[in-house]
């Protein structure tokens, strides 16, 4: 098995023109894909979902709560950070008092049953909008993070009359207890659930992204549910069980150490080590390492348009 490496440097402003492109002008193009491909990325997504739903809590019917703004969002580093210029790079529409034309939706969409059900999300869009249904733009943020530290991002989709959503993942933001675990993607999954019901929304043209984290939740949403019609994850993609054979595991793991610094614990360790990597891989996802892999689940993607 190869090793999978793209570009490591996608900012927002280049995302932006792949979703004007994609999304803003109707969507996919007529693209020609090969019977056998399509089953086999049909029965390999068939086999994540089962696994996703063998993991679940209890389930309960998809319900939206009214919330308000987060006063304080969470931020799990130090320093705090306060300003992104990646972030306020995606250019904005010339538009007048944008903040006051902008309509802000708070609420929480229960997923699940349990505490980690209850998904908070942002939504942002124009408040005088002409278009019937709209295409929409998901943002997942990184590490450490949450949905508030994407509202430039947000701001800029809405000004050129996208929806703009943002969640907080497992374990961040409103959700944040302890960094252990990132079962993410099932949000994901009733995410769409959600969006493709609303009337303001082309249930046709929703695309999704995200930063580093966030960009591996976006790739494998858009690997297991085909509603995401476009994806563009801000993350350099590898192939996990090749990290582990050739030992080039560490960059990956330093970058979300404290849920494998769990694991090492767990397992009696000094260090992390090949053990550690394979036993959190394991936990997020049976099969990440072998037949959910990259070099499968990334081209299950097609023939919807795709940068990495």
């Amino acid at each position: 098995m190869t090793n999978i490496i793209s570009s490591s440097s996608i900012s927002p402003l280049i995302c932006f023109f792949v979703f004007f492109f994609w999304l803003g002008h109707g969507g996919a193009l007529g693209i020609q894909h090969s019977a056998p491909a399509i089953n086999g990325a049909d029965k390999i997504r068939s086999q994540f979902l089962h696994l996703l739903r063998t993991r679940r809590s209890p389930q309960v019917p998809l319900t939206v709560e009214p919330s308000k703004p987060a006063r304080h969002p969470l931020f799990q580093q130090v320093p705090t950070p306060t300003f992104s210029e990646a972030m306020e790079s995606c250019p904005k529409a010339d538009i007048k008092n944008l903040k006051q034309r902008l309509r802000e939706e708070n609420f929480y969409l229960h997923t699940e049953a349990g505490e980690q059900g209850r998904l908070p999300v942002l939504i942002l869009s124009l408040k005088d909008s002409k278009q019937k249904r709209r295409p929409a733009v998901v943002f997942l943020h990184s590490t450490n993070k949450n949905k508030e530290w994407v509202r430039p991002l947000l701001e800029a989709y809405a000004s050129r009359e996208y929806i703009s959503i943002a969640i907080d993942s497992r374990y961040h933001g409103e959700r944040a207890h302890n960094l252990t675990t990132y079962r993410d993607v099932w949000d994901l999954i009733k995410l769409a659930d959600y969006l493709t019901q609303r009337k303001d929304i082309d249930p046709k043209r929703i695309g999704i992204t995200g930063e580093s984290l966030g960009g591996m939740h976006a790739w494998f949403a858009a690997f297991v549910d085909t509603r995401y019609a476009v994806a563009a994850p801000i993350i350099g993609v590898q192939g996990f069980r090749w990290a582990i054979d050739n030992d080039k595991w560490q960059a990956r793991v330093d970058s979300i150490k404290a849920v494998f610094e769990e694991a090492r614990i767990d397992l009696g360790k000094s260090a992390i080590d090949k053990e550690v990597v394979k036993k959190v891989w394991d936990r997020i996802a049976p099969g990440l390492a072998s037949i959910f892999d990259s070099p499968y689940s990334i081209p299950a993607i097609a023939p919807r348009p795709l940068l990495l």
